[in-house]
C-alpha cells in the first residue's frame, strides 16, 4: 500500500463527503500505516473502527486527540471505492470448509489463521494456513467445540474476523456472541439472528409469522418419549425427531411405530449432543415421498437481500445429503420464485445478514418451510457455479459491512451443476458404513468444467471421531444431461485407497433411470435404488504408506506455546517423523455384514468406533438380526445385530469403550 500523492478532486454526491481541510492528516495517516497491515485500514463499515482503533494504539501508538482521523479515512476510501478485506482470519472449524476459507483468504491477501485437534495436527488444513494454533484434545468436545480454547487462540494470534465453517459452533449463538464481545468480526449472522433461526422451534414460528407455512409438527422441546407418541397417534407415523439446535440431519431420527419412540428420541439427543453441544430435540410430521429442495440466500448489513436459486439435495441416506444440484429438475419457475420470495421474507423477518439457506420440502406441488441454517452449506459450490458468485468471499465483504456486490436482477442460472460428497462409508448392500483410515493414494479427476473441494491428501488419516466428507467433486455442464455425463466420466477418473468410500453408489444413482428422469426423492436411496452388488472399495492401490525415509535432513512439527511450526532438521535416520508421515496401523479383517459374524455367535463390528449403547446382557434371548449394541463412528450411530439367534453368553464390552474393525462385542450361544 503506498500513501496517496494527491487528493482527489471530487466526490460522488452518492459517496462519502471528502473534506479536502484534512488532507495533510490523511496523507501522515497513510505513511503511518504498515505495509504489511495495509488492507485493514480499506474498511467502509463503522462496525470494525473498534477493532482498528485496537490494532493502531498496539502497533503504532496512542492517537491522542486524532481520533476524528478514522472517520476522514472511511470519507477517502469510500471516495476511492476501495475493498475492504480484513488483516487476518480465524477458520473455526477442519477439513474441507476449512481448506476452502483458507484459499478464499489467500486471494483476497488476508492471512489465515487454522485451530487443530490432536489428531488433526497435520491435517490438510493446518498445511496450508499462514499459521496453526493447537486446541488440544482429540474428540470434538475438547478441540473444535472448546470455546475458551478457541477463544485463547484468536487473542494469542491477533485475528480480527472468525469463519465458522459448518458444523462444530456455526450456528451457536453463545460462541458467535463471545466472538463479537472480544471485539472480533464474526463472519455470519448476528447472534441474535442465530438465536432465532438456529433453534429451529423458534425458527418454525418465525417463518409462520411472515407467511410461510411449515410441515406440522411441534414449537417445544421434547420433555418425554409420550409427548412423540400422542403427537404420532395424533397426526400418524412416521414423526421425525429432530435436533432443535442442528442441521444436515444429524441428530434426526425417524420414528416409524409408537414401539420405537424411546430408542429413536435417546440416539437422537445423543447424535445432536455429539455434533452440536446441545441435545434439545423436537417432532414433526414425517413427508413419506418428498423432495427436498433449500433455496441459497445472502444479505448484507444494508438491508438488501437477495435468493440465488435452489439446490435440489433430493437424493440422500440416514437424512444425509448425497448428491446436490441446481437448478432443480422438473420444477416449475413459478414455484421457484415463490420459493425464493418466501425464503427472503423468513430472512429479513429475523433481521438476517451474511449466506443462509432456507430448506423446504415439495411435494405433490406444494412446499413447506422446513429449517433455515444459518451458515455457509456444504453445498454451496453448485451455486457458485451456475451464479458466477464466490459466495465466501461475499461472505467475508457482507461481513466487514459492504453492500453486496449485486442485486436481485444481477443473478442468473448459466448452465447446471451437480456436486457428489465422497464420504468415507461403505455403500456396500445400501448400508453405507464408515470407513476411517488412512487414505493410501489419491488421483483426482481433471478436464473442463470439473472442480473438487478437499481436505485431505494421499497419506492423510480419516479419524472415526469427525464427519467422514473426504471431498466434494461437482461439475458444470451446459445441460442436466451434459453435468449427469461429465459426472459420470470424473468418477471413473476418481480413485481413494485405503478407505471406502461412496463414489460406487454415486455412479449407480447417476445411471438410475428414476434420477435421469428427476423423479426421486428423500426416500429413494434407501427404498428404491439398487445398491446390492455396489462396493466401496477403490481400484487403487491400497498398500501400506512408506514412511521410510533414508534422508538424515528432515521436516520436523514443533509447537511453541500451542503455535505449530514446520522446521527442517538434521536428525539420527531412524529418528524423527516427516512432515507428511502417518504410520497406519494394520487393519484387522471384520464381517461386511454390519454385525454378523457369519452365524457364528461372535458378533464383530466393521468399523472402528466407540460403542455408545449396549443393548442386551448376559442371558437375555435374542433373535437373528436383532441389534445388541448401538455404534458410534464418524458422528453417526449404527446398530449392530445378532447373526444368529440363541442366549447372550458373554457381553465383551460397555457404553464408552472403543473397539476397532473385527473386534468381538458380544458371544451368543
Amino acid at each position: 500500500m503506498t500513501s496517496p500523492s494527491f487528493p482527489p478532486s471530487r466526490a460522488s454526491s452518492s459517496k462519502a463527503v471528502f473534506v479536502e481541510g484534512i488532507w495533510e492528516t490523511q496523507v501522515m495517516f497513510w505513511n503511518r500505516v504498515p505495509f504489511t497491515a495495509s488492507n485493514l485500514w480499506l474498511s467502509t463499515s463503522s462496525s470494525v473502527l473498534t477493532a482498528k482503533r485496537r490494532y493502531l494504539r498496539k502497533k503504532i501508538g496512542r492517537m491522542g486527540t486524532r481520533a476524528g482521523l478514522w472517520h476522514d479515512c472511511r470519507s477517502y476510501v469510500r471516495a476511492r471505492k476501495a475493498k475492504f478485506v480484513f488483516s487476518k482470519i480465524l477458520i473455526a472449524n477442519r477439513g474441507e470448509i476449512a481448506v476452502r476459507v483458507i484459499r478464499a483468504c489467500r486471494e483476497l491477501g488476508i492471512e489465515s489463521a487454522a485451530v487443530y485437534s490432536e489428531l488433526d495436527r497435520n491435517a490438510l488444513h493446518v498445511r496450508l494456513a499462514d499459521e496453526a494454533y493447537a486446541l488440544g484434545g482429540e474428540v470434538a468436545a475438547d478441540s473444535y467445540l472448546n470455546t475458551s480454547a478457541i477463544l485463547n487462540v484468536i487473542e494469542q494470534c491477533g485475528a480480527d474476523a472468525v469463519h465458522p465453517g459448518y458444523g462444530f459452533y456455526s450456528e451457536n449463538a453463545e460462541f458467535a456472541r463471545a466472538i463479537t464481545d472480544l471485539g472480533v468480526t464474526f463472519i455470519g449472522p448476528s447472534p441474535e439472528a442465530i438465536e432465532v433461526m438456529g433453534d429451529k422451534i423458534s425458527a418454525r414460528l418465525a417463518a409462520e409469522k411472515v407467511g410461510v407455512k411449515g410441515v406440522p409438527g411441534t414449537t417445544e422441546v421434547i420433555q418425554d418419549p409420550d409427548e412423540v407418541r400422542h403427537f404420532g397417534a395424533e397426526h400418524g407415523y412416521p414423526v421425525a425427531i429432530k435436533a432443535a439446535y442442528g442441521g444436515g440431519g444429524r441428530g434426526m431420527k425417524v420414528v416409524a411405530s409408537a414401539e420405537d419412540v424411546d430408542a429413536a428420541l435417546e440416539s437422537a439427543q445423543r447424535e445432536a449432543e455429539s455434533f452440536f453441544g446441545r441435545d434439545e430435540c423436537y417432532m414433526e410430521r414425517y413427508l413419506t415421498w418428498p423432495r427436498h429442495i433449500e433455496m441459497q440466500i445472502i444479505a448484507d448489513q444494508q438491508g438488501n437481500v437477495v435468493w440465488l436459486g435452489e439446490r435440489d439435495c433430493s437424493a440422500q441416506r440416514r437424512h444425509q445429503k448425497l448428491v446436490e444440484e441446481r437448478p432443480a429438475p422438473n420444477f416449475p419457475d413459478e414455484t421457484r420464485h415463490a420459493m425464493g420470495e418466501a425464503a427472503v421474507a423468513v430472512a429479513k423477518g429475523c433481521g438476517y445478514t451474511n449466506a443462509g439457506t432456507v430448506e423446504f420440502l415439495f411435494q405433490d406441488g406444494d412446499f413447506y418451510y422446513l429449517e433455515m441454517n444459518t451458515r455457509l452449506q456444504v453445498e454451496h459450490p453448485v451455486t457458485e457455479l451456475v451464479s458466477g458468485i464466490d459466495l465466501v468471499r461475499e461472505q467475508i465483504r457482507v461481513a466487514a459491512g459492504e453492500s453486496l456486490s449485486f442485486t436481485q436482477d444481477d443473478v442468473t442460472c448459466n448452465g447446471h451443476a451437480i456436486e457428489v460428497r465422497i464420504n468415507a462409508e461403505d455403500p456396500a448392500g445400501g448400508r453405507f458404513l464408515p470407513s476411517p483410515g488412512t487414505i493410501s493414494s489419491l488421483r483426482l479427476p481433471q478436464g473442463f468444467g470439473v472442480r473438487w473441494d478437499g481436505g485431505y491428501e494421499a497419506g492423510d488419516v480419516v479419524s472415526q471421531f469427525y464427519d467422514n466428507l473426504v471431498g466434494k467433486l461437482i461439475v458444470w455442464g451446459l445441460d442436466r444431461e451434459t453435468a449427469i455425463e461429465r459426472m459420470q466420466s470424473a468418477l471413473v477418473e476418481l480413485e481413494v485407497g485405503g478407505i471406502a468410500t461412496t463414489a460406487a453408489a454415486h455412479e449407480a444413482i447417476l445411471s438410475s433411470a428414476d434420477f435421469k428422469a428427476g423423479n426421486h426423492s428423500t426416500k429413494w436411496v434407501e427404498e428404491s435404488l439398487d445398491l446390492t452388488n455396489v462396493s466401496g472399495g477403490s481400484d487403487a492401490p491400497d498398500g501400506d504408506i512408506d514412511v521410510a525415509d533414508p534422508r538424515v535432513k528432515k521436516d520436523v512439527i514443533l509447537e511453541v506455546n500451542g503455535k505449530r511450526f514446520e522446521v527442517a532438521a538434521w536428525v539420527p535416520e531412524s529418528g524423527g517423523l516427516g512432515v507428511n508421515q502417518s504410520p497406519a496401523k494394520a487393519r484387522r479383517s471384520a464381517s461386511k455384514t454390519g454385525g454378523a459374524g457369519g452365524g457364528s455367535g461372535q458378533v464383530t463390528v466393521p468399523m472402528q468406533g466407540t460403542i455408545v449403547k449396549v443393548l442386551v446382557e448376559v442371558g437375555q434371548e435374542v433373535s437373528d438380526g436383532e441389534a445388541v449394541v448401538v455404534l458410534e463412528a464418524m458422528k453417526m450411530e449404527t446398530n449392530i445385530n445378532a447373526d444368529k439367534a440363541g442366549t447372550v453368553k458373554e457381553v465383551k464390552v460397555s457404553p464408552g469403550d472403543t473397539v476397532g474393525a473385527g473386534d468381538i462385542v458380544v458371544v451368543i450361544d
